[in-house]
């Protein structure tokens, strides 16, 4: 130890030994510092990981730069060219190596949870059920689809997928809160809770995001009028395992909760996760009359006010006639 403090006095030697990268085994080598490690313990930690550097000389740069007790616990990744001076800053801004989740807007809750099996995360959920999963997030009973925000969470390595699911169930609660206060008095749903059945709904029957007002609208004057909603993506999401890709009119006819053919009202739970504007969408209807739309065929669709109209637009843009 006497000799490696000489070593990094001897100031000229010190300085170019600073700044020599150090060799790697390997293009990235992964460290990982733990809650608690003293600053010698993660020199060890960086010379076991394969870094042809000697752990002592590491320890003493650590301690005479001050930095030593700055030093924080978190995964890393250290690249070739990293010196004993870029290594110390990246340790003691806490650089951390960060891992990308994104959630698709859309996604049932399954594919939520098929995509954090594949990611870099612990996996304290993988053998438990749904309803296990809300329990241990602290909502017990409430059924897990459309509560997670589909958006892009950033995570070190080693984080837990029910840290994960904790900030996609956050950021859904608040984003519904604010959809919640900018609601408009021509929206028929009336609580958040059915503000977010409907802008599921909304989110899987939209084409293209031009559309999304004009659908909501058309959605709000049937819940309004009383009329059934009428809405294939309900009855597939409540078909599950057995939907094949087609919807067959026996389907319809099937009686489900989740059937907007057979049951007027809102389906009992969100089909998917919604996105901000189709949670906007879904308490902020234009003004229309629309009660029927029809897919065109590009993406688009065709919105009608009476039976009649919406029959010529099924005709035209569905059976080319």
């Amino acid at each position: 130890m006497l000799a490696a403090l000489l070593a990094l006095g001897a100031g000229g030697w010190a300085l170019w030994w600073l700044h020599q990268p150090l060799r790697l085994p390997a293009p990235t080598v992964e460290l990982s510092i733990e809650p608690g490690t003293l600053p010698r313990a993660v020199a060890q930690s960086v010379a076991d990981a394969g870094v042809d550097v000697d752990p002592q000389l590491l320890f003493a740069w650590f301690r005479l730069s001050g930095q030593g007790r700055d030093i924080k616990a978190g995964s890393y990744e250290l690249e070739r060219g990293v010196t004993p001076r870029s290594l110390l800053d990246k340790l003691a801004r806490g650089e951390e190596t960060l891992r990308a989740l994104t959630l698709v807007e859309g996604w049932t809750f399954r594919q939520f949870r098929a995509a954090l099996q594949k990611a870099e995360v612990k996996p304290e959920t993988r053998d438990l059920s749904d309803a296990a999963v809300m329990a241990l997030l602290g909502r017990p009973g409430v059924h897990p689809e459309g509560r997670f925000f589909p958006d892009t969470y950033t995570y070190a390595r080693g984080s837990t997928d029910v840290a994960v699911l904790r900030r996609a169930m956050r950021a859904m609660d608040r984003r519904l809160a604010q959809a919640w206060e900018q609601r408009s008095p021509q929206a028929a749903v009336k609580t958040p809770d059915e503000a977010l059945i409907l802008a599921s709904i909304v989110e899987k029957e939209t084409g293209k995001p031009a559309d999304r007002p004009l659908i909501s609208a058309v959605f709000n004057n049937r819940l309004r009028t009383g009329m059934p909603l009428q809405t294939d993506p309900t009855v597939i999401y409540g078909m599950g395992a057995s939907f094949d890709g087609n919807l067959r009119k026996k389907d319809l006819q099937a009686d489900t909760p989740w059937n907007t053919y057979t049951r007027t009202g809102l389906p009992p739970t969100p089909i998917a996760m919604p996105g901000k504007d189709s949670l906007l969408a879904a308490v902020q209807p234009p003004p229309s009359k629309a009660l029927y739309f029809v897919a065109r065929g590009d993406g688009t669709s065709q919105f009608s006010s009476s039976l009649d109209e919406h029959n010529r637009a099924v005709n035209k843009y569905q059976r080319g006639q």
